[in-house]
């Protein structure tokens, strides 16, 4: 037993050094059936985490395993599995991150719900019309109660596409995107409401509180830069900056009360 091993072991570099030599599809799938134990041992080991079928990891394994070979360097001189592995590993990962669901449910339940899907296709046959679910809980020797509640568990873990249409009209389609809010989008439009709203405000006082406003609260001059350039006193700034900002209350309170009446 261990002479063939070694055997196969030597076979697979010897094939390993005739392919970074002169690389090949028929050397290559020599290659990948002498080392498809690798990919049945980690999607073995995959099975017991997921829900997804042993014969689709496998698969995708068998992908990883081929990107390893196309990559591997053998006068590196290091064991093929070692480098090959994290290739296998790494694609079942990425296909388990993107087809698998966010939310795991109880074994049994899948294994129940893939079950009451078959039953579902033999009785729609033999009667011919859609079964009850009572019929498929029957046929399953379980309640309704725990049918209906593994339906809604295996459901609800699916996530919502935002391309989903909820909405047709004759012209346009509205998906499930279009509708939900945006949370940045609606704080900038609120900013930028809020902001108008600000300056429309300003333009309403007169000319001198205008100024001070703009100059100290707008441009962000100390109040003594700004009683140089209008070619006044600090405390005249603050006279008019104080009286303005008492008018811009004044301004934007009786807006901010129509819209708490109106809400």
């Amino acid at each position: 037993m261990a002479a063939s091993e070694s055997s196969v072991q030597y076979d697979g570099m010897e094939l390993i050094h005739l392919y970074h030599q002169n690389p090949s599809i028929k050397l290559r799938n020599q290659l990948v059936e002498v080392h498809k134990g690798l990919v049945r041992k980690m999607a073995y080991k995959f099975i017991h985490q997921c829900n997804e079928p042993y014969e689709d990891l496998e698969q995708i394994g068998y992908l990883g395993l081929i990107r390893a070979i196309e990559r591997f360097n053998p006068h590196q001189r290091y064991a093929f599995s070692s480098f090959a592995i994290p290739y296998i590993r790494g694609e079942m990962l990425h296909f388990l991150r993107d087809h698998s669901t966010l939310l795991k449910i109880p074994r049994r339940w899948q294994e129940l719900y893939n079950a009451g899907q078959k039953v579902r296709k033999k009785l729609t046959l033999s009667l011919g019309r859609p079964p009850r679910e009572i019929d498929i809980a029957t046929q399953l020797n379980i309640s309704l109660q725990e049918w209906q509640e593994c339906k809604l568990a295996v459901q609800n873990r699916i996530p919502l596409s935002l391309d989903a249409t909820t909405a047709n009209y004759v012209d346009y389609q509205i998906t499930l995107g279009d509708i939900l809010p945006c949370l940045r989008t609606t704080l900038l439009q609120q900013q930028q409401d809020e902001r108008l709203q600000l300056q429309g405000a300003i333009s309403m006082l007169d000319d001198k509180r205008r100024i001070v406003v703009e100059l100290v609260l707008v441009k962000e001059l100390t109040r003594k830069d700004a009683a140089k350039k209008i070619g006044t006193s600090p405390m005249t700034v603050t006279r008019y900056l104080h009286k303005g900002v008492k008018d811009l209350i004044c301004y934007l309170q009786p807006q901010a009360e129509s819209e708490v009446l109106s809400a």
